[in-house]
């Protein structure tokens, strides 16, 4: 299998009831579930990846939420850039390839705000939306779909687009009022 597959229509119910399970594992603690990356917006190709951002008061201290997520098997990675202090990450299952990804942000932090204006700017804007699956698609033809670390690469190469168009869309959700929900 490719890199990147076509959009799927099970991918929504896929994240709820993911969703569910990760709100029963984490009680109150949970403010907001959200689906974000590629999997959440309709007609683009991804990662078959459900990737969900849940809001919390706080992501400090982390060992209670490591202590929730690993019975469901979800694994800490520590990652340094934000970092766990700012937007802590785990997957499932524990070992490579991977489902499910879960990223932990402050409600209200700009870590929250950015992944959900990306995602709704590209859900609302069509020629954004093709111009970045143009470049995905670049770039999973130059990866090694069975290599981490190529994937990693294939990651990397998205970063600066993906900046700019963020950059774009908390700007225009500004000068509308906050960002879309």
């Amino acid at each position: 299998m490719g890199l990147l597959t076509p959009y799927d229509d099970e991918w929504p119910g896929k994240f709820t009831a993911e969703a569910t399970r990760l709100s029963d594992a984490l009680g109150d603690r949970v403010l907001r579930i959200e689906h974000v990356g590629s999997t959440s917006i309709p007609s683009l190709r991804a990662k078959p990846i459900i990737d969900i951002q849940i809001s919390v008061a706080s992501v400090t201290p982390l060992d209670p939420f490591i202590e929730s997520l690993a019975p469901l098997g979800y694994a800490h990675l520590s990652l340094p850039d934000p970092g766990d202090d700012v937007y802590p990450f785990f997957h499932r299952p524990a070992s490579w390839p991977t489902t499910h990804h879960v990223h932990l942000c402050q409600a209200g932090g700009l870590q929250e705000r950015k992944h959900l204006a990306f995602r709704d700017w590209l859900r609302n804007h069509a020629e954004d939306r093709d111009t970045y699956a143009r470049l995905k698609q670049e770039l999973a033809d130059e990866t090694d779909a069975s290599d981490p670390l190529a994937v990693f690469r294939y990651t990397a190469g998205k970063v600066d687009w993906i900046t700019q168009m963020t950059e774009r869309a908390l700007e225009s959700s500004s000068e509308v009022g906050g960002c879309p929900e």
